[in-house]
């Protein structure tokens, strides 16, 4: 197992964590030298805030322990980033991005855009997706399927 690897399960405890709070399980970790400095999971619908994703969490978390808002290590993250994430990790000098899965209806890393990596911004960031992306996958997938099943659900547009 590579390091990737190794801080992408703490990230995926981060995730499972959000979904049995009732939160999309998402779930993410910001490494500097060797250490966490920051932990996040999804928390809008505990917290009631539009802006609580893991990785907002986890980058609030990593800048206070650091005592600064460059924030310029590892952000691991289990699913890729949406527009708003992606703009955070640009604005705190993230480093380096390792993401899992994809996410084909708001990534905005490689899916739908490439908002880290856009040369017009001030700072770019190395990406590597999919790292440990079955498992990642699996988190998002088994949790929608378990919300589709609960009493009151109505698919959208109805």
């Amino acid at each position: 197992m590579d390091d990737d690897e190794r801080w992408m399960k703490i990230a995926l405890e981060e995730a499972r964590t959000a979904g049995e709070a009732g939160d999309v399980p998402v779930g993410s970790v910001v490494v500097m030298n060797d250490a966490i400095v920051g932990r996040g999971r999804n928390r809008r619908e505990l917290d009631g805030d539009p802006t609580a994703h893991a990785e907002i969490v986890a980058l609030r978390e990593a800048a206070r322990s650091l005592g600064q808002w460059r924030v310029e290590g590892t952000l691991y993250v289990t699913q890729e980033p949406c527009p708003m994430c992606a703009g955070a990790i640009v604005n705190a000098r993230v480093a380096r991005l390792v993401y899992g899965c994809t996410n084909p209806k708001a990534g905005a890393v490689t899916s739908l855009y490439q908002l880290v990596s856009d040369p017009r911004l001030n700072h770019r960031v190395e990406v590597r997706g999919g790292v440990l992306e079955p498992d990642c996958a699996k988190e998002l997938q088994g949790f929608f399927a378990k919300l589709r099943r609960g009493p009151g659900y109505r698919k959208p547009g109805e």
